[in-house]
């Protein structure tokens, strides 16, 4: 496979601390190396050996194709997806129950960024992914993340309903949000092991997948507009468990 263009400060940071294989970096002429500016970055770049470039930002903006770079951009090796048994690993070596999330259909490349960002953020252990009709591990999906892309593994599989009855059978608890579901998304004991069934922007959960969960929830809506952004619901979701396994 080619390699991958990692854009964006904090993505490429993140991708040289989990270790990414990068052929080299390309860095706007002019670009503050202070503290405050690529100087961390760069100093852990040349750390690593990685051959640094200066190039004009026209350069960059061709590079990043529409993204904003700040001044820097890297040419690394492809993501990796994981295999469902790591996501099981993480959760046994940090002595906690799986936390994990199944993705049913997310297109656009930002909801998926912006759920690992927060996956990252509340602890999930990892998240999975159909490999059609959705969005993958992208230039896009790591910048909206904030690098968070390089520390939450990524499973891709074929068939969501044949892995949502694989975890069923590892004892992992399915629970959908669903905006028709008649408990509440805070009426949960999360304390189990449990898969959080998030589905596509405009269609939700689709209804195989959600037949095969044990729960649905909902979240209240108390405004004009009946829905939230794919990205916003997981986010209450998965706070939700992190609060409710803190408590």
């Amino acid at each position: 496979m080619e390699n991958e263009w990692v854009i964006g400060r904090r993505a490429v940071m993140e991708a040289l601390k989990a270790g990414r294989s990068m052929g080299k970096l390309l860095v706007a002429e002019g670009a503050g190396r202070g503290k405050g500016g690529l100087g961390p970055l760069l100093e852990e770049a040349r750390r690593q050996g990685v051959d640094e470039q200066q190039v004009p930002r026209q350069t960059l903006d061709r590079v990043a194709a529409g993204l904003n770079h700040q001044g820097v951009a890297a040419q690394a090796e492809p993501w990796r997806y994981a295999e469902l048994e790591e996501l099981f690993q993480r959760a046994e070596e940090r002595d906690e129950p799986a936390f994990i999330l199944l993705l049913d259909g997310i297109e656009d490349p930002h909801n998926l960024g912006s759920i690992l960002r927060t996956a990252d953020a509340s602890g999930v252990h990892g998240v999975v992914i159909p490999k059609r009709r959705a969005a993958g591990l992208t230039p896009t999906v790591a910048k909206t993340s904030a690098g968070a892309v390089e520390h939450v593994p990524v499973v891709r599989v074929t068939n969501l309903n044949r892995t949502a009855d694989e975890l069923k059978e590892r004892g992992v608890w399915l629970v959908a949000g669903d905006a028709d579901a008649s408990a509440r998304y805070d009426e949960m004991d999360y304390s189990l092991p449990v898969a959080l069934v998030i589905g596509n922007e405009g269609k939700g959960v689709s209804r195989r997948l959600k037949e095969k969960c044990d729960f649905t929830v909902g979240l209240p809506m108390k405004g004009a507009v009946s829905s939230l952004n794919a990205s916003v619901a997981a986010a209450l979701l998965m706070y939700e468990v992190l609060r409710g396994r803190e408590k």
